[in-house]
């Protein structure tokens, strides 16, 4: 399998480029995520030409448009990095992006609840680093996270899951362009997205079928903003229940009375939080599997990402 490439800040590679000559290594990014993904390293402060080691920075005065300080000379590098922030996500274009994974609390990596201090010099949590700010306005619909953010199961499983839709959507690019192409894309992935709204599932759908009433490029772009806001939704127990009792309807036929019974019981305990969504879903895969199920057997939602990665196992 051709790994997928994402940016992440070069500290968390294990690269010594932190102000202090240090690094901030993790292993979570580079051993699992490593196994499945190809990381382009951004390091904004070294990029942008203030060395290693360095004074350290901080984000100083207004939280929507602050200024850019080293903390004891008070220079002023906010021009200079605002600068190479904008030639550096002109640069990444090229790159074909499926996320990001910034530094948390970093004066230019952190995507939120940076400090920020005002002239009495206290700090407020309420600022975004300046190249985050630069990368998420330039891609606001790439899939970004900070590292402290995916030791959260639930933060951690959308954001993984984003960045599988959005590979498997840039291989379908790749293809010959057409409604068919995209009927048989937005087959596969109709209970995925169910998992995270009904309201962007069925506008999607509506546009899959008026799709003739479009010209195949505006229909594309159309599709896949509509595609990336959706999975922008986290899922949630509820919606996930609904997932599942849809696919019950496929087999009313085929399972007996028992199997049934067995189903409706794992989805009960999933929703009271006994036992983890992988539960009901391996069980589905077995169904679909024994009856061979053609719809189900397509859909994307039973197997969003590498089971290795264990992103279902959390109660």
């Amino acid at each position: 399998m051709e790994k997928i490439r994402i940016g992440v800040s070069t500290c968390l590679l294990g690269e010594a480029v932190r102000y202090n000559g240090g690094h901030a290594h993790d292993r979570y990014v580079t051993e699992t995520l490593g196994q499945y993904m190809e990381f382009v390293p951004v390091c904004p402060e070294t990029e942008a030409g203030f060395g290693v080691p360095r004074e350290p920075l901080r984000l100083v005065g207004d939280p929507a448009s602050p200024r850019l300080m080293t903390v004891k000379t008070k220079k002023d590098l906010t021009d200079t990095m605002a600068t190479w922030a904008q030639r550096r996500v002109r640069e990444l274009e090229k790159e074909d992006l499926c996320g990001f994974i910034f530094k948390s609390k970093s004066p230019s990596s952190g995507m939120e609840r940076v400090r920020v201090y005002t002239e009495k010099g206290m700090p407020v949590k309420n600022g975004v680093g300046l190249f985050a700010r630069a990368f998420m306005e330039h891609f606001p619909l790439i899939p970004a996270e900070e590292e402290g953010r995916l030791h959260d199961p639930h933060l951690r499983e959308n954001f993984i899951e984003r960045i599988f839709t959005l590979n498997r959507w840039r291989e379908v690019l790749q293809e010959r362009r057409s409604l068919g192409t995209l009927v048989r894309f937005h087959t596969g992935n109709k209970l995925l997205l169910l998992s995270h709204g009904q309201k962007h599932y069925r506008a999607m759908g509506k546009l899959v079928a008026h799709g003739k009433g479009y010209g195949i490029k505006e229909l594309y772009e159309e599709y896949e903003t509509m595609l990336l806001s959706a999975i922008q939704l986290k899922t949630t127990v509820k919606k996930n229940v609904n997932v599942l009792q849809h696919m019950m309807g496929y087999f009313k036929e085929q399972l007996s009375s028992d199997e049934k019974q067995e189903l409706l019981d794992v989805i009960f305990d999933y929703r009271a939080g006994l036992i983890p969504l992988i539960v009901p879903i391996t069980l589905f895969k077995h169904y679909v599997r024994k009856y061979k199920e053609p719809y189900l057997s397509l859909q994307t939602y039973l197997h969003p990402h590498p089971t290795a990665l264990k992103l279902r196992n959390h109660v």
